[in-house]
């Protein structure tokens, strides 16, 4: 197979292959690139791997532009990385490698063609295509990659297991390219992903998490979620997502099972939104379901108070995961802790200080947070599903009109603490929270409206039942002068 034709639509295969000819070496495009040449995938990053020194091809391949390219040297790892206008152009000799137990980092020593190929993770990552004259374009497959793109396989070159125990990374990596591709797992590979589970513990939580949030970005990510957890790999960095998973049952009372109920939500939002953290909101939003299950002979099984205890569970769970501990993870808390407010006004009777509490508390992530509690209706009765998006279209629309007239959205006090302290001559203290906080409240029950004018009537009214008068700045000004 011969993919002369493909290469020539890039002119940089053109200058390495010049370059390697210069040199005496011979050239190889490889990996990822040559995986999505075959499945009509974008690819802009780009590996070349040559038998030879991979530093010395890369020098030679950037003499050969009349502008500067950015060239990136990595003398300790032997490769190096040229920067084009559209994409990266990494370059490294055709190595081998050995590892030690306690590591996922190898021995590298010079190597083949065939031996750099046969190190690589899976049969679909271990194909090249030649940049030689002799055989320009022709496909180099020795692990038949081709076939299992066709059969959509996720299959390692080499014994699964002695690939997964050398570097377990390649555990998470199957099952991210298994839920970017839409593919499934070889039996044998799947088989040797449970049984290395355990081998995750010598990764880093940065790559784990790193490979966890390209599975989450893919259209259905639920298929990668059972994956991790059929093969015991969630167990071993996300265990509190794994204890969602079961149904217990007392007198005929069961729950449904919390592990594929968020799934299923996580899913449902993915259409609306490519936000990682608002999909990380839905697998995070019944999070503490497990803490604060309880069964009621009346009612059968509750939970309550599972929204608090998951907003306080999750800073600890994003430190742990290494996760950002920024206003990304703050956003993910307000929207578990916010998550079953909007339920809870898809009623006729629900009145507008409810609704203008709800835009206060979410504030700009109110259409995120509806986004939420729409994908988090997941009944299998398809009647009370769309009674419920129905009500919640309601909802939406109170709050819109609620939203045009009081402005609570972005609510901030209309009269300032710094304000209250000039009129009345006061030192920072509790009694200018308690006057502030008196105004929050009227504005937000629409007992005033949300404007400076009401508010500092309402603020006088305040002081004056706390004792408080305004200072006479004039009076002070004249005795200053006398």
């Amino acid at each position: 197979m011969n993919f002369k034709s493909r290469l020539d639509e890039h002119y940089i295969f053109e200058k390495v292959a010049a370059a390697g000819s210069r040199l005496g070496i011979d050239t190889y495009v490889v990996g990822g690139f040559v995986r999505d040449l075959i499945l009509g995938r974008p690819s802009k990053d780009i590996d070349i791997t040559c038998v030879g020194s991979g530093i010395s091809l890369a020098q030679e391949v950037a003499k050969s532009f009349d502008t500067h390219v950015p060239l990136s040297v990595f003398k300790n790892f032997g490769t190096a990385m040229l920067k084009l206008d559209d994409g990266e152009l990494e370059f490294v000799g055709a190595r081998r490698e050995s590892y030690r137990l306690e590591s996922r980092k190898p021995i590298v020593e010079d190597g083949t063609l065939e031996e750099d190929l046969e190190r690589r993770d899976f049969t679909i990552n271990a194909m090249a295509i030649s940049l030689n004259g002799k055989d320009y374009g022709e496909l180099i497959d020795p692990f038949d990659g081709i076939g299992d793109i066709k059969r959509k396989l996720i299959k390692t070159p080499l014994e699964p297991g002695i690939t997964f125990s050398d570097d377990p990374l390649r555990m998470m990596r199957a099952v991210r390219f298994a839920s970017q591709l839409n593919f499934d797992i070889d039996a044998d590979t799947f088989f040797a992903l449970a049984e290395n589970a355990p081998r995750l513990q010598i990764i880093s939580a940065e790559r784990i998490i790193d490979e966890l949030n390209k599975i989450i970005a893919t259209p259905k990510p639920s298929y990668g979620f059972k994956l991790l957890f059929a093969s015991k790999l969630l167990h071993e960095f996300f265990p509190e997502m794994v204890e969602l998973q079961g149904v217990d049952s007392v007198d005929d009372k069961s729950h449904k099972d919390n592990f594929y109920h968020t799934l299923q939500v996580l899913d449902n939002v993915c259409p609306f939104t490519d936000n990682l953290w608002l999909r990380w909101a839905a697998i995070m939003h019944d999070i503490a379901k497990p803490a604060t299950k309880r069964f009621n002979p009346k009612v059968g099984w509750t939970f309550h108070g599972h929204e608090d205890r998951g907003a306080r569970m999750t800073p600890t769970i994003f430190r742990r995961l290494k996760l950002p501990m920024d206003e990304r993870m703050k956003y993910v808390q307000k929207l578990v802790r916010l998550h079953l407010r909007p339920i809870a006004l898809v009623k006729e009777e629900v009145t507008d200080s409810a609704l203008r509490r709800l835009l206060f508390d979410a504030g700009d992530d109110i259409d995120d947070l509806m986004k939420l509690c729409r994908a988090d209706i997941t009944s299998k009765n398809d009647k009370k599903v769309k009674r419920y998006l129905e009500n919640f279209a309601r909802v939406e629309e109170k709050l819109k009109e609620v939203e045009g007239k009081d402005q609570i959205r972005n609510f901030q006090p209309p009269v300032s603490g710094e304000e209250i302290m000039g009129i009345f001559g006061l030192s920072p203290s509790k009694i200018i929270g308690e006057i502030k906080e008196e105004i929050k409240e009227a504005i937000l029950e629409g007992k005033i409206q949300n404007n400076p004018e009401a508010a500092r009537k309402l603020m006088f009214d305040i002081a004056r039942d706390k004792g408080l008068a305004p200072v006479d700045h004039n009076s002070n000004h004249q005795e200053n002068n006398d």
